[in-house]
């Protein structure tokens, strides 16, 4: 992948079901703010959701989205992202289990990546309403890449399913 320069536009979602999830999740994006050549442009109202996936019983998650500016490559993102997982605590486990803190590169630009380390757009973000409805409060008209709706006629589906 080559090395971008200039200001790209990404969306990250943002999610927690262990610990004091809205603390969590404001170090988390306070911590993305700070990373080299990168703003956080908007955030998305933190909403409660049940679990998708994954073992039974779990706690309640918190989830939501944010729109940054960044200069850094996808891979450099992704890295301080996983980074940040760490540092606030998060093991990996088990797909799908309790976390302290997930945070999830759905968009980088209108860039599409496919390797093994990184899908972009995020795969199941399409499926999933508890990413189209932060995605569509800060983002109602940006298009998908792949499938060329945009995240309000996205969301709009989903609910009506």
């Amino acid at each position: 992948m080559s090395e971008y320069t200039k200001n790209i536009d990404a969306y990250i979602a943002v999610g927690a079901n262990l610990g004091d999830r809205h603390v969590t999740i404001d170090k988390a994006i306070d911590t993305i703010a700070r990373l080299k050549g990168t703003a956080v442009v908007l955030k998305s109202t933190l909403i409660e959701t049940d679990p998708v996936g994954g073992p039974m019983a779990q706690g309640m998650y918190v989830n939501g989205a944010i729109k940054i500016t960044t200069t850094l490559t996808a891979d450099q993102l992704l890295a301080s992202l996983l980074q940040i997982e760490e540092n606030l605590g998060r093991v990996r486990t088990e797909k799908w289990a309790p976390r302290t803190i997930d945070l999830d590169l759905i968009f980088y630009g209108k860039v599409i990546i496919d390797e093994p380390h990184l899908q972009v757009p995020h795969p199941l973000m399409h499926l999933r309403a508890f990413v189209l409805g932060p995605m569509a409060e800060i983002a109602p008209r940006f298009k998908h890449p792949l499938l060329g709706e945009s995240m309000q006629s996205l969301f709009n589906f989903l609910k009506e399913k």
